[in-house]
């Protein structure tokens, strides 16, 4: 691991809530942190810093790909990805083989501190890194040991997610009331997500486990709201990839059918 010097500081590509936090952390590290917002010149802030810590790509996963293809060549290698709805192919399409990937569980407000839900998981070169700063911030970060944990990871992520987002169009509330008035709807929602998580990933899933796993989180966060303002977009985007892969998701085609979509906005 690169050791925190003023020669290597730490790029954060983004400086949202999240990306404000991890910054946080690596100063408390004692590591320069470097900020590349959307009018820096990257190329020549990587003239300058041809060797970072980490690079730290912290947009909204709405602007991952084009965040991820300003890198230049020689910040690749220290890539972190800290995105909601994250998967391999994500950064494979990039030709990213080992990134350091982030599955974040604390939430961040404006004007309010971090709340964990459960400690967050982090895989790969800077791992280490990752949870040396967040510790300092008091910020859980449990690593991991194989690729195969960490897509169980992400797709844990993805599937509470998806699920208190899609099921929350139809019951609003939050997640305790989701899963203790409405758990057949929720787990039937679930089983969708988990047909569209094991197409995305090509992976055996552990459903079961990863239902657990979930609801786990629901009860780490017992009165998180359901329903995120990005909901009717998530599960837009679940049916487009369900029916370009012919997979049958009929419960969410159903929410989709019984609400009016139109009158929500999405916000990062």
């Amino acid at each position: 691991m690169t050791q925190p010097t003023l020669d290597h500081p730490v790029v954060i590509i983004g400086l949202g809530e999240i990306g404000s936090v991890i910054a946080r952390g690596c100063l408390r590290l004692g590591q320069a942190v470097v900020p590349v917002l959307r009018d820096t010149d990257i190329s020549a802030l990587a003239a300058r810093i041809p060797e970072p810590a980490m690079v730290v790509i912290a947009t909204g996963e709405n602007d991952l790909h084009a965040a991820i293809d300003r890198v230049p060549k020689s910040w690749r290698e220290g890539i972190v990805l800290i995105q909601n709805e994250l998967l391999p192919r994500d950064w494979r399409e990039h030709g990213l083989d080992a990134p350091t990937v982030m599955s974040v569980w604390f939430e961040k407000k404006p004007g309010m501190d971090s709340k964990v839900v459960v400690p967050s998981v982090a895989y790969g070169p800077r791992a280490e890194l990752l949870q040396q700063a967040l510790a300092t911030l008091d910020l859980p970060v449990t690593l991991l040991d194989s690729e195969e944990q960490l897509i169980f990871e992400l797709v844990r992520k993805n599937l509470y997610i998806l699920t208190t987002n899609i099921a929350g169009l139809k019951t609003g509330g939050d997640v305790t009331q989701l899963w203790r008035d409405h758990r057949q709807l929720a787990e039937a929602v679930a089983r969708e997500v988990l047909k569209l998580q094991a197409h995305l990933t090509g992976a055996t899933l552990e459903e079961d486990r990863l239902i657990e796993a979930m609801v786990e989180a629901f009860e780490g966060d017992p009165e998180h709201g359901c329903m995120g303002r990005s909901a009717p977009q998530r599960l837009e985007r679940a049916l487009s990839i369900a029916r370009s892969a012919n997979i049958d998701v009929p419960v969410m085609e159903k929410i989709s059918r019984d609400r009016d979509l139109s009158k929500y906005t999405s916000r990062d």
